[in-house]
């Protein structure tokens, strides 16, 4: 098995921001020449996150108001309390999403669908500069 890669950095003003990095990863996996293969992406961080949605104005909404409802920015949260912390929403928001997703490499280009997009979510309660680890194995 061959690995190629490389790295996405992107500034974020956190806060839930949702950033389409479809491209920047269909970038690194078309240097790498491999055709057939998985792709596998990786934010580095705990409080950020990497899935895929239809990345348009009003699923983006959507999908921050969910998560909104799902894990309060203002809650009582221990994290906050022991750490003198205001961000364990973020820390709760990329758990359960997770950091990371796979796509499978079909004929060199991302086994994704129409309207599948792969994003950044940086839910921390500051800017952030994120790095994003691209993975292509053959």
């Amino acid at each position: 098995m061959a690995v190629q890669g490389g790295m996405l950095r992107l500034e974020t003003p956190g806060n839930g921001h949702i950033v389409d990095i479809t491209e920047g990863v269909a970038r690194v996996v078309s240097t790498s020449g491999v055709e057939r293969g998985v792709v596998t992406v990786f934010a580095t961080g705990s409080t950020v996150a990497v899935t895929t949605m239809e990345h348009e104005p009003g699923g983006v909404h959507d999908l921050q108001q969910l998560l909104e409802r799902l894990v309060p920015t203002q809650g009582d949260y221990e994290h906050n309390r022991l750490n003198h912390d205001t961000n364990a929403h973020a820390h709760l928001r990329a758990a359960v999403i997770g950091p990371s997703e796979t796509i499978p490499l079909v004929d060199g280009r991302l086994a994704l669908g129409t309207w599948q997009q792969l994003v950044l979510i940086d839910f921390d309660d500051r800017p952030r500069t994120r790095t994003v680890t691209v993975q292509v194995l053959s």
